[in-house]
């Protein structure tokens, strides 16, 4: 619960800062300008953000057939936590990785990677793909995608505004802002850091909340435990050996694990949780 509200403050905080920075940088104009920006990005990311992605990784949908044992174990998953059973993809990439996807849990995908396949046992991948049907009960893709668009609406009108800066489009001397042109330059700059920080905030509370509902679909928190640090040192592996995955950083946010090597002072910027920490938490469980 309390994770819930602490979402639900930071998409506030993030929806907020929208409108604040498009003020800083054309008074009424500019918050009616971030306003609409953000509306239209967020009714195209609402209906087609699930296929925008799957298309993005090249991902396959797996027929029964062909998958039957991942089939059934989604069935399972499914009944477990009262939800439609979600379409069930595969991503051809050697990186061992999973996530959800899709507007609501009638609307919702599941997709995994050939490398998590190899490396996972059964119980292992059923709690992976627990933790997926977990994000699709509690309706995180959506919270997740809302906020990586309202993120990317705010670096977008920074952008706009500088380079409609540089390129003499605006008078200095009639400027909209209330501040003038220091608190232009001041949303211009830090506005997209203030953005990126608390969607990752928002995803990092969410991977907890995905953690939890797994391990109590599963019974015990050990077999997701055991994924992590498996896909954790798999990513880390391949990262070393010049293999990192192709991620768009806009969607790192989805898979279960960081599939970007971020580590020292770009770990602050980190998507996920620790690891280390993740694993402490469903091992108490």
């Amino acid at each position: 619960m309390a994770n819930h509200f602490k979402t639900l403050l930071l998409m506030a905080a993030l929806t907020g800062l929208a409108l604040v920075v498009g003020y800083l940088l054309g008074g009424q104009g500019g918050m009616v300008i971030a306003f609409v920006v953000a509306a239209v990005m967020n009714f195209v990311s609402y209906w087609f953000s699930d296929k925008i992605v799957l298309a993005l990784y090249r991902a396959r949908e797996l027929a029964p057939h062909e998958a039957p044992e991942i089939h059934a174990l989604v069935d399972e998953l499914a009944r477990r936590a009262e939800i439609p059973k979600p379409r069930v993809y595969i991503v051809p990439s050697s990186t061992p990785n999973a996530f959800a996807t899709g507007r609501n849990p009638s609307h919702a995908a599941v997709a995994v990677t050939e490398g998590i396949l190899e490396i996972l046992t059964r119980d292992e991948l059923m709690a992976v793909l627990a933790h997926e049907l977990g994000h699709v009960r509690n309706r995180d893709i959506l919270v997740g995608t809302i906020a990586a668009t309202v993120a990317g609406a705010i670096s977008m009108l920074a952008n706009m505004f500088m380079w409609t800066s540089m390129m003499g489009g605006r008078d200095n001397e009639r400027d909209d802002s209330p501040f003038g042109a220091i608190g232009a330059l001041m949303a211009m700059f830090f506005a997209p850091i203030a953005a990126a920080m608390i969607q990752m905030a928002i995803s990092r509370s969410r991977e907890y909340s995905a953690d939890e509902t797994a391990a109590k679909l599963m019974g015990s928190g050990r077999p997701l435990a055991n994924a992590l640090r498996k896909l954790h040192n798999g990513n880390l592996y391949l990262a070393m050996n010049g293999q990192e995955a192709r991620v768009e950083p806009a969607t790192a946010h989805m898979f279960i694990v960081n599939p970007l090597s971020g580590r020292g002072f770009a770990s602050l910027f980190s998507t996920h949780p620790p690891v280390e920490e993740r694993i402490a938490r469903l091992e108490a469980m």
